[in-house]
Parts: C-alpha cells; structure tokens; sequence
C-alpha cells in the first residue's frame, strides 16, 4: 500500500494505491488529501473489494500506519492485520507508479477532479488488462477493455 501524488488543476493530489507480491494491482483511490481519513477510506474500499489481508507493507506513511490501527481497532475480524513499515519492502509498488506518472507527465494535467479519476480508472483497467489479470480476457485488449467499460 503506498500513495503518490498527480498534478491536478494546478494543485497536487493523491493516487493512493494497493498491490499484492505478485505485481497484480489491488486497489486504487484519487483523494484531495493526504490524511488519516484519505488513507482509512482507501484501506475501507480495498477491504471491501478484495477482503481482509493478513500483511500490508508501507513506507514511513503516518496516515497509512494511522488508517490500519483504525481499522483494526474497530474491527472484530479473528486476525488483525500486521504491518510491516520498512522503506524498501514496498518495491514492487513504487515501480509499479512509474506507469501512471509515465502517463500522467506528457499530458497537459487535469483540470477537473471527476475527470481525473475516470481517465485514471481506465488506464488502471488497461494496466490490468496488460498485466492479465482480468480472468475472463477475450482474445485482444480492446475487446477485453470493451466488455468491462460496458
């Protein structure tokens, strides 16, 4: 779990971001700020989707550290979930923003919040698609991308 920042209407913003050990993305979230609550509702939206992880790597965040506590404060899972705050140990993330920053870097920036998040939405989808982790992939990316914009 890490967070990187996109200029947005002249004002930079947050892409906080979830990957698990083989590359393949979790999550994703653009957000206004970088707080406790930013990072708690990321942390919420990825549980939700994906389930409860037993592991989450983080670097020296506050607010990420902060959110999980949070949720496992008020949560009455069997298992909390640990962490592991050690600066390296989130690689495979931070390489993995190189291709949304890659893309983001040549554009002309965003001037709306709202259509950030949808161009972002897709070019994670198509990140997916590349990646193969959609299971139900059709024979090209554009049909795959077609079916799931659908």
């Amino acid at each position: 779990m890490d967070e990187t920042y996109i200029k947005l209407g002249g004002e930079w913003r947050y892409l906080y971001r979830a990957v698990d050990k083989q590359g393949n993305i979790v999550d994703f979230l653009l957000t206004k700020r970088r707080k406790k609550g930013s990072a708690q509702k990321f942390l919420n939206k990825a549980i939700d989707n994906n389930g409860c992880p037993r592991l989450i790597n983080i670097d020296k965040s506050g607010s990420n550290k902060t959110a999980i506590w949070a949720v496992n404060k008020r949560s009455c899972r069997k298992g909390k979930i640990k962490v592991r705050q050690v600066k390296y140990l989130n690689n495979i993330i931070e390489q993995d923003h190189r291709h949304i920053k890659k893309k983001t870097q040549w554009s002309l920036g965003f001037k709306e919040f709202e259509s950030a998040q949808r161009t972002i939405a897709g070019m994670e989808i198509v990140h997916m698609i590349k990646k193969g982790q959609v299971a139900n992939a059709t024979s090209t990316c554009f049909k795959t991308f077609c079916s799931l914009a659908a």
